[in-house]
């Protein structure tokens, strides 16, 4: 009798254990593939900035009369370069609002000077930003999928009485508007 309570303690006990470890691998996983995907925004934000400098010059060419327009554009792309990497999501996404913001006006420039808009150099940074919007959009919903998956498991049961001793809290969401 004594016996075969011991052997149902053990095996109970291997069970909770096996429980937490499944449970903390979990959520470490789920926590570093949030992580990998904020990485991938930064790795879009930082492309789309260092396409900046070049669509900038090429303004100036055409236009150097607007340097109020271009001034804002390139503090604008200062600050999401500054927000990239150690800020938080929130920093991230104001820089990302703040360089759109600037960069409507510069890039309208090219429908009222028409040498602009006919330079191939133009209309190439024109599509390669395009390309860039798109990778980050798709990069964003990545992340927010990622984020939304762990934060689902830090808040249902079993997960979240591990989710303590993993030390993984929830993470915030990225929204580019607001």
């Amino acid at each position: 009798m004594v016996t075969s309570v011991l052997v149902l303690a053990v095996v109970l006990l291997v069970l909770i254990l096996a429980a937490f470890v499944l449970g903390y691998n979990k959520i470490r996983s789920a926590d570093v593939r949030v992580s990998e995907a904020l990485a991938g925004i930064d790795v879009e934000l930082t492309r789309r900035a260092s396409l900046i400098p070049s669509l900038v010059h090429t303004v100036q060419t055409f236009a150097a009369h607007e340097k109020g327009v271009l001034d804002h554009v390139t503090d604008a792309r200062t600050a999401l370069t500054t927000a990239t990497g150690g800020a938080s999501v929130a920093d991230r996404s104001a820089a990302e609002r703040e360089l759109d913001t600037a960069l409507r006006p510069l890039l309208a420039l090219g429908q009222s000077h028409p040498q602009l808009n006919s330079s191939n150099n133009f209309l190439n940074l024109q599509d390669n930003l395009a390309d860039t919007e798109n990778k980050l959009a798709f990069a964003r919903q990545y992340y927010n999928d990622a984020v939304a998956t762990l934060n689902k498991t830090l808040t249902t049961i079993p997960w979240m009485f591990v989710a303590p001793l993993a030390g993984v809290s929830e993470r915030e969401y990225y929204q580019i508007n607001g």
